[in-house]
């Protein structure tokens, strides 16, 4: 059985443990394996109230703050340095109407607390867990912002999008950070990399960004292609309602706190 921790979310949806917190950002845990890291504080306090000590791999799906800002708290009390995977993009300087929503970390200070590992093809960073790299695109994508590249400021696709492929005997599940990539481009290529379909969709999808009628696409997608979608951070209220509503028992409402069992 594989059991995915959400650490960091918009929102909290239980009661128990007392104490969870919420922020803007996302962060989960999968065994050992720890995949982003919140905005701030929100990801290491509630890993300490559902008792996760540790983590000797470190995941960033892209290098925005509400997905990174929390790293250095889980580096500040590991007792061995861990390793972090990202694409080599994630460091590049970005902002989002003049405001800077980059990794607010230079890359100096956390090489000297982790091993960095950057990489654009898919990783296996733990026994059938696959961090994806750069994920190619053929359906839409949804960048934001601009970033800083040659020194020029340009349009943000944000090519470093990952997410993350967990091979089970049920098929496989993929946990989106914001999932910039794409939801469908991320899952077909989560299925080319794993040699088997999606059944379990959990994260981020940025659907917050589409139109109603590219939503209901995806909630029709889903409905004949999954066995069950646990959206959160960046899908939004709306969508996740739309989602609700097509999916019936196929959706599951999450938060920080949450954990999954496949």
């Amino acid at each position: 059985m594989v059991r995915i921790y959400i650490l960091a979310d918009n929102k909290v949806v239980q009661l128990r443990p007392k104490g969870l917190l919420a922020e803007w950002g996302f962060s989960a845990a999968i065994d050992n394996v720890l995949f982003d890291t919140g905005q701030k504080v929100a990801a290491h306090w509630n890993a300490s109230l559902l008792g996760l000590k540790e983590f000797d791999t470190i995941v960033l799906s892209h290098g925005h703050y509400d997905h990174t800002g929390g790293l250095l708290d889980f580096l500040l009390t590991a007792r061995t340095k861990p390793k972090i995977y990202l694409h080599p993009e994630a460091w590049f300087p970005r902002y989002y109407e003049g405001t800077h929503i980059g990794i607010p970390y230079c890359r100096e200070e956390i090489e000297n607390l982790a091993e960095i590992v950057e990489h654009r093809e898919p990783v296996e960073v733990a026994k059938n867990v696959y961090a994806l790299g750069e994920i190619p695109r053929k359906h839409k994508d949804v960048g934001i912002g601009k970033i800083r590249r040659n020194g020029e400021l340009v349009e943000d696709r944000i090519l470093d999008d990952q997410s993350l492929a967990i091979k089970t005997d049920k098929g496989v599940a993929v946990v989106f950070g914001c999932c910039h990539a794409g939801v469908r481009n991320t899952i077909e290529y989560a299925e080319e990399v794993c040699g088997d379909e999606v059944k379990f969709v959990i994260g981020g999808t940025h659907l917050v960004a589409l139109k109603e009628n590219e939503v209901l696409e995806i909630a029709e997608w889903f409905e004949k292609k999954v066995e069950f979608v646990a959206p959160c951070h960046c899908t939004g209220f709306r969508a996740e309602a739309i989602l609700a509503s097509k999916l019936g028992e196929k959706f599951k409402l999450i938060g920080a706190g949450s954990v999954i069992e496949i």
